[in-house]
């Protein structure tokens, strides 16, 4: 030990061993149990992110209200998202943010804050195309419920528990509507009203003719299957019409999505392209208003070419 740095080492080790002895060795043998395994139901601690997350839906739910803002629960529900308002609202403003930051990045800040303020639109169209989605998947899969509501009847079961059964066994969206129904008739809603509210939340005339033929027959008597049966036949027959004039359309629909998109995709690439080529849209007023009289116009137009490839029979 003629070198102080061995000695300085010698009295580092003794230290550590002390320290590893009254923390391993000497340590109280009956130490709390944590709660998670004293409490093995209990919910665990939520995280920061978590606390953070519920926060913000919180303070976002105070500023939209009960209402939901634009983004109303029926219509969260009938898209198939399981979020509240206040929860969806604060991930689009998340979204938004985020968007914005990084396409400031890449490009310049007046196309971010463009695409920042564009982000809840697109959510709330992303919204409209899901609730069409899961109402077309619904009258898709109309057809097999009806057989099943009639597969049901005649062996003898009740309207309910043939629904409640046709629900256990049929695919979402259907499966959803139909444990809605008995749900809400179970907690003492009519029958008939919950029918209706379904058939409204699914836009559905066939679904609405099966509530109006349920309810005949509930005032009235008589053989609900073969009414049901019948029932089937005529949604049957409009399916099939509806894929024609789908079929024919199908030109008209691509040639409206290409150019509502075109004008969009066109102004981001220029702006990754070249980032100062579009900033007299928004340092200048007359950019400005071109600006608001392009997106005018883009509503305007998409509006028309939506009732033009829409057909009605």
């Amino acid at each position: 030990m003629d070198s102080p740095l061995v000695f300085i080492g010698a009295i580092s080790l003794c230290f550590g061993a002390l320290l590893v002895l009254v923390l391993v060795v000497l340590r109280p043998r009956y130490s709390a149990i944590p709660i998670e395994r004293r409490r093995p139901d209990g919910q665990p601690e939520p995280s920061a992110l978590t606390k953070f997350s519920e926060s913000a839906a919180n303070a976002m739910g105070g500023v939209i209200g009960k209402s939901g803002g634009p983004y109303s629960r029926e219509l969260l529900y009938n898209a198939g998202v399981k979020m509240s308002p206040a929860e969806f609202s604060a991930f689009v403003a998340a979204m938004a943010i985020a968007v914005g930051l990084m396409s400031s990045l890449i490009s310049n800040v007046a196309f971010g804050i463009l695409l920042a303020l564009a982000t809840p639109f697109v959510a709330r169209l992303v919204l409209t195309v899901r609730r069409d989605k899961r109402r077309s998947k619904f009258d898709g899969q109309l057809t097999g419920t009806i057989q099943m509501l009639i597969g049901g009847l005649r062996v003898g079961h009740s309207v309910m528990r043939t629904i409640e059964a046709a629900a256990n066994e049929s695919e979402a969206p259907t499966s959803e509507e139909l444990t809605r129904i008995v749900n809400e008739t179970r907690i003492g809603k009519d029958a008939r009203e919950a029918i209706e509210d379904s058939a409204n939340r699914m836009d559905s005339e066939d679904f609405r003719w099966v509530g109006q033929a349920i309810q005949i027959n509930r005032e009235v008597g008589g053989d609900l299957a073969e009414v049901l049966e019948q029932v089937a036949g005529t949604i049957r027959e409009r399916s099939e019409i509806k894929g024609h004039v789908r079929s024919l359309s199908a030109e008209g629909r691509i040639s409206a999505y290409i150019l509502m998109a075109l004008p969009v995709g066109v102004a981001f690439f220029v702006g990754m392209i070249n980032p100062g080529y579009l900033d007299v849209f928004v340092q200048k007023p007359i950019g400005w208003f071109m600006l608001g009289l392009s997106a005018l116009m883009f509503i305007i137009g998409g509006f028309w070419m939506s009732r033009i490839v829409k057909i009605k029979f």
